[in-house]
């Protein structure tokens, strides 16, 4: 027979008594003990004995598996080798399994057992072994070998070695504990002995498997047991030690850490209710366990608590006039700044020397919003204010804060948490009334975790921050003694609720002659020092300055102004180390072209004396104020070919809606009134109008563009050239008032930027000039106007003055 087959030899058929074994199975050369206090069992036995057996043979029985009332159809063929007592006194029978029986059908026999009528399986195995089989059995070995050495059955160990039958050896892994029921009867009914070795191989692999894994995970385990006992005993005799050299030298106490913070917290200049609040979380801490997380939260909370400056303050500086020298030598221009800083501080010397410091538990502090286009001095100047107060600063940025988290702390129960910005803040500085720089509040952002804008409504309320709650803290802070200033480049970003809460200051940046001081006394000093050169080494004319403030940058601030300076420093430094330049020099106007190349921004009076940009009928100059400051707006109007057949209004230039509206006002009125005006108004009702706004790129809203579109259209129609020097700035009505605008300050603080000479703006708007600095109205003939009419007087050159006239020769 080949190897592996399940074909059986033909054998007699035999008559044996079934001895029925309960969820158990017994496999062939296992040798049981039964108890023959079992009524099958012990009928089982009787009826064997009771048969005659040639030769006089032992007795024989079926061993048969009942699993769940149910007989299997294969069983085992065991003699009955002993007939006594068991180890506990009961009567037993000692059964040896032989071979395998497959059951037939029911027969009669002896006794009271059930006879059945069985017949031998037999498979024999082809010897010597194929190498096939002799791999199986060698891996069987192996896997048994570690499996019972890791149990310490060492004699078990060699009495399967000396196993040379496949099929005895397959049948030997019944003894193995960890096999299920549902697998031993699969063993038992696998006939093939090749096939019962694989599958015992199979589950023997399975079960090391499990055991590695098991035996790994206790390791672990037992490893960190044995790290946290190791850890809590080195603790103990840690206390112990502590303590014994607290008693050597002669400390009070006993030196636990829970004692330690009650002690700090009793020394501790703490308000009434802080004092009361951590005193709980002390007693908390002493009932906590050593292995508690809450205890690490509380000393985190308690830690905190203490650093905090409670009960610090610094004395203010009521030298008035020191103050205003420190900000008047460090900043610039930015007088209304200067001017609220000084009041404030005069408003509080009056409350202290009155007694007045605290009034319903709030003191004096400020919140100031500054205002502006980048680069003007936003942020320094709260350096500069503190400065002059004598107080601490810190500077909290807030450009992209999109977690409420962040400004009122994280609740205690979340792993890291922390205070707020705030509060830490005010633990960096080290007082209660320090001056704190709320940096770009108007890019804060909010989304899933809250609105950081709307935490910050009861930090800047002085009515509510003298009693401000901190998510971590969760006691009362004061900050009412704080000044607070926040700075923003677009104040549309500041949610209104929020910006009613502080008083506004806007900067609207500086004029050239204040970029000249601000380079000559600050930058260039700066600059000198970070290109390693000395005072004396290198020089700037102030006509240097002001063409580098004025054509070679334009900006509200002075920020490019510094880059420029830099970067002149650093060429002259450049040429002096290649042997190209002796020190000491002084770069003068005519040197910047040859250092750092032509001028960028020149003015356009002085770029286009001939006046090519509005030397065509329909073009006009306007004032527009952007994120930047205050810059010149152009606008261009142009009327279809009658042959086209276009018609209606055409508007490019990225516009806002309310642009577009101020551009079909301005229209409408001239349909209305072009007669009053000598207009030939039909070119407006046969041919299609298009205005355009140049820097197309750019987007553009806002009504104060009217009156430009206006005059341009008016231009247009008239043949009439628009003023080279004229710019203008205000809303237009259908009747042809004109209404006020805003931004008044940094318009005019452009048009001087830009070599303008004459500016129109509302008449309503007159009272804003007292912001614009003198030196920038005494350049400007600056023309308050009510109606367009006036605008068109002013802005229109005179009808003789035709466009081929205006033309340079070249053109």
């Amino acid at each position: 027979m080949t190897e592996g087959s399940d074909a059986s030899r033909t054998s007699t058929p035999i008559d044996l008594p079934v001895l029925p074994l309960d969820d158990e199975v017994v496999l062939p050369g296992m040798v049981v003990p039964l108890d023959l206090s079992d009524a099958e069992v012990r009928a089982a036995v009787e009826a064997a004995q009771a048969v005659a057996r040639p030769g006089g043979g032992k007795p024989e029985v079926l061993l048969v598996p009942r699993i769940d009332g149910n007989y299997t159809g294969t069983g085992v063929l065991g003699t009955v080798e002993q007939v006594g007592r068991l180890s506990d006194g009961d009567p037993g029978a000692l059964i040896r399994a032989r071979d395998r029986v497959r059951i037939g059908a029911g027969t009669s026999g002896p006794g009271n057992a059930l006879w059945v009528e069985g017949t031998r399986i037999d498979v024999p195995v082809p010897d010597p072994l194929p190498g096939s089989a002799a791999e199986l059995a060698k891996e069987y070995k192996a896997l048994a070998t570690s499996w019972l050495k890791k149990r310490g059955a060492w004699q078990v160990v060699d009495r399967v070695q000396q196993i040379d039958d496949i099929s005895a050896l397959a049948d030997n892994s019944g003894y193995s504990p960890f096999l299920t029921t549902a697998q031993k009867v699969q063993l038992l009914e696998t006939a093939d002995a090749v096939a019962r070795l694989k599958l015992a191989i199979q589950w023997l692999g399975e079960h090391l498997a499990e055991q590695d894994v098991a035996e790994s995970i206790a390791k672990d385990v037992q490893e960190g047991v044995d790290k946290q006992q190791r850890e809590f005993l080195l603790r103990r005799q840690l206390d112990a030690v502590r303590k014994e050299l607290s008693e050597l030298n002669g400390e009070s106490g006993s030196g636990d850490e829970s004692d330690d913070y009650r002690a700090r917290v009793e020394a501790a200049d703490l308000p009434g209710h802080v004092r009361e609040a951590a005193l709980k979380e002390v007693e908390k801490l002493e009932r906590a366990s050593d292995q508690s997380p809450e205890g690490s939260w509380i000393r985190t909370w308690l830690d905190t608590v203490l650093e905090l400056p409670w009960n610090e303050r610094t004395e203010d500086a009521y030298d008035l006039r020191g103050a205003r020298e420190i900000l008047d030598a460090e900043h610039a221009g930015l007088g209304d700044v200067k001017e609220r800083i000084t009041e404030y501080l005069a408003v509080r010397k009056r409350r202290t020397d009155r007694g007045l410091g605290v009034v319903g538990g709030r003191r004096g502090g400020a919140v100031l919003a500054l205002v502006g286009p980048p680069g003007v001095g936003k942020t320094s100047l709260g350096e500069s204010v503190a400065h002059a107060m004598g107080r601490k600063f810190v500077r909290v940025a807030l450009g992209g804060v999109r977690d409420e988290a962040e400004i009122r702390g994280h609740r205690r129960t979340y792993v890291g948490a922390l205070p707020g910005r705030i509060v830490r803040a005010v633990k960096e500085a080290g007082s209660m009334n320090p001056v704190v720089l709320l940096d770009e509040i108007d890019k804060v952002g909010s989304d899933f975790r809250g609105d950081p804008a709307a935490a910050l409504l009861e930090v800047l309320d002085p009515a509510q921050n003298h009693t401000f709650r901190d998510h971590y803290l969760e006691v009362e802070l004061d900050l009412s003694d704080v000044v607070f200033l926040a700075t923003a480049n677009v104040l549309d970003a500041i949610p209104e609720a929020l910006l009613d809460r502080m008083e506004l200051v806007t900067l609207d940046g500086y004029t050239e002659d204040e970029k000249v001081v601000i380079a000559r006394d600050h930058l260039l000093p700066r600059q000198l020092e970070r290109a390693g050169l000395q005072e004396d080494e290198v020089g700037l004319d102030e006509s240097a300055l002001r063409k580098l403030a004025g054509e070679y940058t334009r900006e509200a601030g002075v920020r490019n102004l510094e880059r420029s300076v830099a970067r002149l420093l650093r060429k002259v430094a450049a040429q002096h180390e290649l042997g190209e330049r002796e020190l000491p020099f002084t770069v003068s106007e005519q040197d910047l072209r040859g250092l750092i190349g032509r001028p960028h921004h020149v003015p356009e009076s002085a770029q286009d004396p001939a006046g090519r940009r509005t030397a065509v009928p329909g073009v006009a100059t306007g004032l527009a104020v952007t994120g930047a400051g205050g810059d010149v707006l152009f606008v261009e109007a142009s009327l279809a070919d009658p042959e086209t057949g276009a018609s209606g209004l055409t508007l490019t230039g990225q516009l806002g809606d309310v642009m577009k509206e101020s551009a079909q006002i301005a229209l409408s009125f001239l349909r209305s009134h072009g007669a009053e005006l000598e207009l030939p108004v039909a070119d407006l009702k046969d041919r299609g109008v298009h205005i355009h706004f140049p820097a197309g790129a750019v987007p553009k809203d806002g009504p104060s563009a009217g009156i430009t579109l206006t005059t341009a259209l008016a231009s247009l129609l008239s043949g009439r050239l628009v003023r080279t020097d004229v710019a203008m700035t205000g809303e237009v009505s259908l009747t042809g008032r004109v209404l006020p605008i805003g931004g008044l300050k940094q318009k005019l603080l452009a048009a001087h930027r830009a070599g303008i000479t004459t500016v129109v703006i509302p008449q309503r708007n007159e009272a804003d000039l007292d912001d614009v600095p003198a030196e920038v109205l005494d350049t400007l003939d600056v023309h308050p106007v009510t109606d367009v009419r006036q605008v068109l007087e002013i802005a229109l050159a005179p009808a003789s003055a035709r466009a081929q006239d205006r033309l340079p020769a070249a053109a």
